[in-house]
């Protein structure tokens, strides 16, 4: 046998024999190429499908093995391996839906085309790990098909994360003192935009798409999958999936945002203990025996040993038991459909028309995304959750329901003809970013009276409001005309906050403050709402909004108000002035001036390859001009400052961005967060930043003739 460079190394690092699958794996791996542009994006042919899913997934454990990994210990429940402890309930919390016993069930009876690829995606990890012995995996040294199964739908957070981690503790142990609960003041608005144009807008006829996910930076990996099997698709796929999350393949673009729909509910019981393996729950006249298991989870000691900690949980018809409120237990309902989901995500990339994207969207194994749609054909759509369960819509399912009622139970899912959907809008023009459809297409939106209650508990947000105004009068777009939208710099949250502040200076405020404050508040009300990086008045403002934030989220309101209408239409008076004067006093004090430029102080750094990264105000850094998607803009730049810092560093918002113009042939733009690369040492690590911060899209190279003239390096997996 041969030795390339990578089995060499693997020799003289010590093994003393080829793993047994070697040969196989080196057999697939010889009808996979991979060529990587000149952004370090690779481009992955095989003969199958299931080739281009042992190429794509080696690709991407070259970018960044290590956060493929933590992905997948989230997924299986597998935490506290590698970071001790006090990650074993989030473990638990997994293990209550992802059982590795049910998983291999589910992997054995799933179709045999699904198998292959999971089979395919498990050999190209092992591969890459017996090709590159320096990788060291902090847990998983091998990866199974069924591992897969756990992780389906690659969005930003999972259902199961709905579940709080502290009250789950305290049901099944006790809680550690850091898992105490307190509402997150600093979390940037998790989601993303999407918008659709139809032909009849646009200048040469042609459908385009947006597709702009809020996200963690670094989450996802950009790629393209094809295969002589009729495969050819493009986007962004989440670290260690398969699948293309968010992309388009030559003739359909898909594009998710995190849902308002309900597809998540806590049913409390009524329970009776009749001994320590057997407890009973209420259920309308019965008594219904709670089906108990036992969990086993290990955790890495503080000398690296491994200690195990083992846990019988409960379970209802409803789902896991997950708390206890007073004498009451408390199940919690989603959606657990590992196959038809893993089957949704992967067919979806293959679709070629509205159709075929509806027949695959009929598995109803999506329960948390919108998608909004558009295609080579002109369509354009916006789609909720396949799965939304149908409920009593008298029932206010925002808090605990009462699970003991028959009538409050789930009634299966939805039918997808009867769930709000907006398909080719006489206006032209559909968005979503994450609020309420009643306004996704202005008139041409759904009615909200039409529907439950449950298919919305999002409501408006400032973003919508400016996606309206926005596309409202959009005529005769291009993807230029489509990226000035997408970066537009308004913030219109404070076209309605800075008037209030403006009535309480010249109000009942001490003479005192309203001389100190006199040129901020001038400051703010001459400010066009516009940010930049050389925008004062853009500073005082985030900095004033970052003031008020943590009691907007902290005060108790009523279910039907949220933070931003407490902020707007419920603060205490003078709140807005005394919040302001806070803002000025920390500016002085972090910056020696309250007028500092936006630009001076918002910045993108990337510095190692640590999942959660350590900032350095004395380390290079590129300035952001655009702000938080919680103030309305739709180019999203979640940043806060971190301790040692004094500038705000961005973690969050705009990750990948592209804009794809369908028809005969498809093309598109778009810029990731940073770079492609997870390893500090790539010249791709961080080689996109500026045109990051500039909204300065590439070309994207979809088809050969574009690629041809950028390939730095072409390969195959292993050399």
């Amino acid at each position: 046998m041969r030795l390339t460079p990578a089995l060499l190394a693997l020799a003289l690092l010590g093994a003393t024999s080829p793993p047994p699958d070697m040969d196989r794996w080196r057999a697939q791996a010889a009808r996979v190429t991979i060529e990587r542009d000149d952004w370090g994006i690779p481009h992955i042919r095989g003969r199958s499908d299931a080739d281009a899913v042992f190429g794509a997934i080696y690709a991407q454990a070259e970018d960044d093995f290590p956060r493929i990994e933590a992905n997948y210990l989230t997924a299986l429940g597998r935490t506290a391996e590698a970071e001790g402890e006090a990650a074993i309930w989030a473990d638990l919390r997994q293990r209550l839906w992802m059982d590795p016993v049910a998983l291999q069930a589910e992997y054995r009876r799933s179709p045999a085309w699904l198998r292959a690829l999971m089979e395919a995606w498990a050999d190209g990890l092992n591969f890459y790990l017996a090709t590159h012995p320096a990788e060291k995996p902090r847990v998983l040294t091998r990866f199974e098909p069924w591992m897969a199964l756990s992780f389906t739908e690659g969005s930003i957070g999972g259902d199961i994360e709905k579940v709080d981690l502290a009250q789950l503790a305290a049901f099944y142990g006790t809680a550690a003192p850091q898992l105490a609960r307190v509402p997150d003041a600093d979390a940037e608005p998790r989601g993303s935009n999407g918008i659709a144009i139809a032909p009849k807008l646009t200048k040469n006829g042609r459908a385009l798409l947006l597709i702009n996910p809020h996200t963690s930076f670094f989450f996802r990996a950009e790629l393209q999958m094809t295969s002589d099997a009729g495969l050819n698709a493009y986007g962004a796929s989440t670290w260690g999936q398969f699948f293309i999350y968010q992309g388009w393949n030559e003739r359909v673009g898909w594009m998710h945002t995190t849902s308002g729909a309900d597809s998540v509910d806590f049913f409390s019981l009524d329970v009776t203990r009749r001994g320590p393996d057997m407890v009973a729950y209420r259920y309308g006249r019965e008594q219904r025996a709670l089906t108990a298991s036992s969990v086993r989870l290990r955790f890495r000691e503080a000398d690296g040993s491994m200690g195990e900690r083992s846990f019988r949980t409960w379970r209802s018809q409803h789902g896991p038991v997950v708390r206890k409120d007073g004498a009451k237990w408390v199940s919690a309902a989603l959606m657990h459909k590992p196959v038809p989901a893993l089957e949704q995500s992967w067919l979806r990339t293959r679709a070629k028309t509205y159709a075929e994207y509806v027949q695959v969207a009929a598995r109803q194994a999506n329960s948390s995304n919108n998608t909004v749609y558009a295609d080579a054909d002109g369509r354009t759509a916006l789609l909720l959750p396949q799965f939304v369960p149908a409920r009593d819509d008298r029932v206010d399912y925002r808090g605990t329901v009462d699970g003991s009622d028959p009538a409050t139970a789930w009634r299966g899912p939805t039918p997808m003809a009867k769930l709000p959907r907006v398909i080719d809008p006489t206006g032209g023009w559909l968005y979503n970013a994450n609020d309420a459809p009643w306004r996704a297409a202005g008139a041409n939106s759904p009615r909200r009276e039409a529907f439950p209650r449950y298919m919305d508990q999002a409501g408006a947000n400032p973003r919508g409001d400016h996606s309206l105004a926005l596309l409202s009068p959009a005529r005769a777009l291009d993807r230029q005309g489509l990226r000035t939208i997408a970066y537009d710099p308004w913030l219109p949250a404070f076209d309605r906050l800075v008037p209030q502040l403006a009535v309480e200076w010249r109000g009942d405020a001490p003479s005192s403050r309203r001389d100190m404050l006199a040129e901020p508040v001038q400051a703010l009300e001459r400010w066009d709402r516009r940010a930049s990086a050389d925008s004062i008045a853009t500073t005082l403002a985030m900095f004033w909004a970052d003031e008020m934030w943590p009691d907007a989220v902290r005060h108790q309101r009523p279910p039907d108000l949220t933070p931003w209408d407490w902020l707007t239409g419920g603060m205490p008076a003078g709140a807005k002035l005394a919040a302001l004067e806070r803002a000025v006093a920390r500016l002085r004090r972090d910056f020696g001036r309250w007028d500092v430029p936006w630009g001076e102080v918002n910045r993108f750094q990337r510095n190692d390859a640590a999942i959660v990264q350590r900032f350095d105000d004395a380390k290079p850094s590129t300035p952001v001009p655009f702000g938080s998607a919680r103030w309305g803009s739709l180019a999203s730049f979640g940043a806060r400052a971190y301790p040692g810092t004094k500038r705000w560093y961005g973690t969050s918002g705009n990750s990948f961005v592209a804009i794809v113009e369908f028809g005969p042939r498809v093309r598109a733009w778009a810029v990731t967060a940073g770079g492609q690369s997870g390893r500090p040492g790539s010249p791709h690590f961080s080689d996109q930043a500026t045109r990051y911060a500039a909204g300065d899209l590439r070309p994207v190279y979809f088809w050969p003739d574009e690629l041809k003239g950028h390939v730095e390096r072409r390969y195959r997996p292993g050399e």
